[in-house]
């Protein structure tokens, strides 16, 4: 995987406002390859292909990608590296401004998108806005494989006693796990820190039901607002509801007022939500 030589030849430096860092350890590509379990039947959403090394192998084990590309230099680079491949389909666009799955529609020519996995290496300073972007679209990918800082794929493999906002928005929808941990060296410029694989695989139905969910997250939001103190004190600043019909919230929900946000479950964030609701 000579980066840096095609690097080179195009005549491109990694842009640090873009948080590009290139991938060059062939074991680790070939590690989230795998962790993506494609079959030839299968779709993929690609989230900042770069170079195109790790879209031509994705293109080899299944029927389709979709690579969504923000830096125009990289789409040029696409389109001439991967140019032979005709199931290959190159986006210029910012991830966050598309719905994944229209777009996946769009390029193959379909009504609407069918079952798609998603591969990314995710810059670091969009990670959060992008697991959120792709799991609340309006349709759901059936298996993500994303690159993140290490840090984060603790949080999000976090249970409680240790879970944060992030760690909860992706486990109502999926369960995540970490597949491997990647040294910065295996990157061009290498990071200051290391990274991990981490694959979520998509529940059929979100643990929180439609109607509830935006209710839940209100909720959710306002008990780490204050995560160091009580939740009877946290949601009811938050929720603007004062301490004492907070506590008696949680009492209704089963859950201790002295507890701390980052010790409920996913089951009892919708519990208390319900709760709330009621009154």
């Amino acid at each position: 995987m000579d980066v840096v030589g095609i690097l080179r030849q195009y005549g491109i430096r990694p842009s640090k406002g873009l948080g590009q860092n290139f991938l060059i350890s062939e074991r680790v590509l070939e590690r989230i390859v795998a962790s993506a379990e494609l079959g030839l039947g299968d779709v993929v959403l690609e989230v900042g292909p770069g170079l195109g090394l790790m879209t031509r192998r994705l293109a080899e084990a299944c029927r389709g990608v979709v690579a969504v590309e923000l830096d125009g230099r990289m789409v040029a680079i696409l389109a001439e590296r991967l140019g032979d491949l005709g199931n290959v389909h190159v986006v210029e666009a910012d991830i966050l401004s598309v719905d994944p799955a229209e777009t996946v529609a769009a390029c193959l020519g379909l009504g609407a998108a069918p079952a798609y996995k998603v591969v990314a290496n995710l810059p670091y300073y969009i990670t959060s806005a992008a697991l959120r972007h792709l799991l609340e679209g309006s349709q759901r990918p059936a298996l993500m494989t994303v690159m993140v800082q290490l840090e984060v794929a603790g949080r999000l493999v976090a249970a409680p006693g240790d879970l944060s906002v992030l760690a909860v928005s992706v486990q109502v929808y999926g369960q995540p796990e970490i597949v491997a941990r990647v040294p910065a060296g295996a990157f061009y410029p290498a990071p200051k820190v290391d990274s991990a694989v981490v694959r979520v695989r998509v529940y059929d139905e979100p643990l929180v039901p439609a109607g509830l969910r935006e209710r839940f997250f209100r909720v959710v939001r306002a008990g780490f607002g204050q995560k160091r103190k009580q939740l009877a004190n946290s949601l009811g600043a938050g929720l603007a509801l004062g301490r004492a019909a907070a506590a008696a919230a949680l009492g209704g929900a089963g859950i201790d007022p002295s507890r701390r946000a980052q010790t409920l479950s996913v089951a009892e964030w919708l519990r208390l939500t319900e709760v709330l609701g009621e009154g």
